[in-house]
């Protein structure tokens, strides 16, 4: 754990755990935990995240080879059914890199081999999901495909209690990230959130929680931690700035308020509110 950790201040805490060089064990944990697997030896891991894919503007995934098999597992505090389509074009990066990297010929007349794919998404959002569900590519389809023949999967564990409870006790270090996320959440609620990250850290560092790791990474993970939980609020505001002119259109050309309400999810009174200002600003 004293290893230097090459940190990267747009990287999510979830990847600094289970993405890098120096903490390849609780990669390998992660695996074994995932894939009812025995592996042993962190160094048979090969790193394969592609360092340019961003997100937003923090990096969430991680992806390794490990006995043939092509891991990609990204984690998401907001639910998103278009995960299979950022996979999928996700794996076409690594796969591109791997044929590359393995000079394999795809244009000859013989069959070229390559890792089988995984792809897992970890879901820690307040949306209420099931313990695991499959996002799958079929959905987004405008035509209905009916013969079944092109898919493309992603498979989500949602880590909040109660959900996948074997899981974290299979796993460790997903066990002891979530409860650092579980403390954030709870000292948010009486605490700014500066403070609140601080009295979590504290928490797991006197808990034995990711000790060595948090003692050695304070700063980083601190900065980490606040810089997500703002990005996830900076992304919120986009959100409401959008409904507030997708409001705001309707309004402008004379809806019914019931049925700008329906269609923006928002309450009659919460419409009104929105036709008194922008009416103020005329």
């Amino acid at each position: 754990m004293s290893e230097k950790i090459n940190m990267q201040y747009k990287d999510r805490l979830f990847r600094l755990l289970f993405g890098s060089e120096a903490l390849k064990d609780n990669i390998l944990s992660l695996y074994n935990a995932l894939n009812c697997t025995n592996y042993k030896n962190p160094a048979e891991i090969e790193l394969y995240t592609i360092d340019d894919v961003i997100y937003i503007k923090m990096k969430n995934d991680v992806a390794i080879i490990l006995d043939s098999y092509l891991s990609l597992w990204e984690q998401q505090s907001s639910y998103n059914p278009n995960m299979p389509i950022r996979g999928l074009m996700y794996f076409g990066k690594l796969y591109d890199k791997y044929i590359e990297t393995n000079e394999l010929n795809i244009y000859g007349s013989k069959l070229i081999k390559i890792p089988t794919p995984r792809y897992i998404v970890f879901y820690n959002g307040s949306k209420d999901t099931k313990p695991v569900t499959e996002l799958r590519l079929s959905e987004a389809f405008i035509n209905p495909d009916k013969t079944n023949k092109f898919e493309w999967t992603a498979i989500m564990y949602n880590l909040n209690k109660g959900k996948n409870d074997d899981l974290l006790k299979r796993c460790k270090p997903l066990a002891d990230y979530m409860t650092l996320i579980n403390y954030i959440r709870e000292y948010q609620i009486n605490h700014e959130l500066s403070v609140a990250v601080d009295k979590a850290i504290d928490q797991c560092i006197e808990e034995d929680v990711l000790k060595e790791f948090l003692v050695s990474h304070r700063s980083e993970v601190r900065d980490m931690c606040i810089t997500e939980y703002n990005e996830k609020a900076f992304v919120n505001g986009i959100r409401a700035d959008e409904r507030t002119e997708l409001v705001e259109g309707m309004i402008k050309e004379n809806l019914p308020l019931e049925q700008i309400a329906r269609i923006a999810k928002i309450t009659i009174e919460e419409v009104e509110q929105i036709k008194q200002s922008l009416l103020a600003t005329v």
